[in-house]
């Protein structure tokens, strides 16, 4: 018999601005995310977000598998915008391993601003048009699959009090791929993988133009919400590529003035102040995650990879650290280190290719990952 006695968060996301598109707002929809259960427990309990919302969002409808997901004993729940709202915690025994379906029906017009762009193996979500929300299936003419979640944004599972959670926190890097190659890798562990990102974020500064809100919201906002993250003991904390590469000068882009840039001091300062001291007083371990390479990207120049290497040379040797995740030196060319390595690049020059978020998780793993055992049998209740 397993002691169920902790709330341990098993999946996470940040919460954005959605992209401004020419429509914000749906109605009669279905949305449904699968979820991986990464512990066993007894108890599951949810948070939904609205936090980059302007107007109220009613779920009519919002269930795990069959079971209705309720909120002081309401089965339909509105979400108030600036808010985050979460759910009565709910009966529903889940096995490591297990796949749970979270979905929810929007029946009236309702504003999509609240949501993130991810993916990556174990990210994918589907909409459906129409109320499908207790279906088993969802109509293959009228659903398609999205990589936008949205209003979902974290779920607890009580469980054991050996199991505890890692947060990835940071921007487009981390939003793709590698936290769920770490999550595979720490599958059959006690430890969960909680991924805090958004992609274009800087650590600094944030955009108020419809253009860049995507780019969501600065660190300082960002981190006091993202770090609501229940049994976390470790964050990883890769950061900063944006402040450096998104400054051009007003007469190329009226959004990004030079302004925008700061020094490394800056940056170094910003990351101790917004991220290390409030996670120290939360009683977390900090990692720091280096910079990845940048040769080639279109704003590319010998400055700014003078920043980005000053910058990693801080978050190596920083005794603010408990220690650091050298994902610079897991994807650089080793003949020419300000580029990726053959087959590790995207393509833009500024994103990983799958093969590289491979090694950056591994990279990760070796680190936090202390141990792995298999499970040979399904935990009972």
């Amino acid at each position: 018999m397993t002691n169920n006695s902790t709330w341990v968060a098993c999946w996470g996301n940040a919460t954005s601005i959605t992209n401004r598109s020419e429509a914000i707002y749906a109605k009669d929809l279905t949305l449904r995310y699968p979820i991986r259960m990464c512990f066993s427990g007894s108890m599951l309990r949810f948070r939904f977000s609205n936090l980059t919302g302007t107007e109220p969002v009613t779920l009519d409808k919002v269930l795990v598998g069959h079971t209705p997901i309720t909120f002081g004993g309401e089965k339909s729940v509105t979400l108030m915008p600036g808010t985050e709202t979460e759910s009565d915690a709910i009966s529903y025994a889940v096995s490591r391993g297990d796949t749970i379906e979270v979905s929810m029906y929007l029946a009236g017009y309702t504003q999509m601003n609240s949501g993130t762009l991810i993916t990556g193996p174990l990210s994918k979500g589907f909409y459906a048009y129409g109320d499908y929300a207790e279906a088993d299936e969802l109509p293959l003419n009228l659903s398609r699959r999205t990589n936008w979640f949205y209003f979902l944004n974290t779920i607890d599972v009580l469980t054991s009090a050996e199991n505890h959670a890692i947060v990835c926190y940071g921007d487009s890097i981390t939003a793709q791929s590698w936290p769920d190659y770490m999550a595979q890798q720490a599958f059959g562990s006690n430890v969960s993988i909680i991924r805090r990102a958004v992609s274009g974020t800087r650590i600094l500064r944030q955009y108020d133009c419809i253009t860049y809100q995507a780019y969501g919201l600065k660190g300082a906002t960002r981190f006091p919400i993202e770090m609501n993250v229940a049994g976390a003991t470790d964050v990883i904390i890769q950061h900063g590529i944006n402040d450096i590469i998104h400054p051009v000068g007003t007469d190329i882009n009226p959004f990004r003035p030079w302004s925008d840039l700061p020094t490394v001091e800056e940056m170094e300062r910003g990351v101790e102040d917004i991220y290390v001291k409030p996670a120290k007083a939360m009683g977390l371990k900090v990692w720091s995650g280096t910079l990845l390479p940048i040769y080639g990207w279109r704003t590319y120049n010998e400055d700014r990879e003078t920043m980005r290497q000053q910058f990693n040379e801080w978050l190596r040797t920083s005794p603010i650290f408990d220690g650091c995740i050298d994902f610079d030196a897991a994807v650089r060319s080793i003949t020419n280190p300000k580029a990726f390595a053959d087959g590790f690049d995207s393509g833009d020059h500024l994103h990983p290719s799958e093969r590289a978020y491979e090694m950056m998780a591994q990279a990760a793993a070796h680190k936090l990952i202390r141990y792995t055992p298999r499970y040979d049998h399904e935990e009972s209740y």
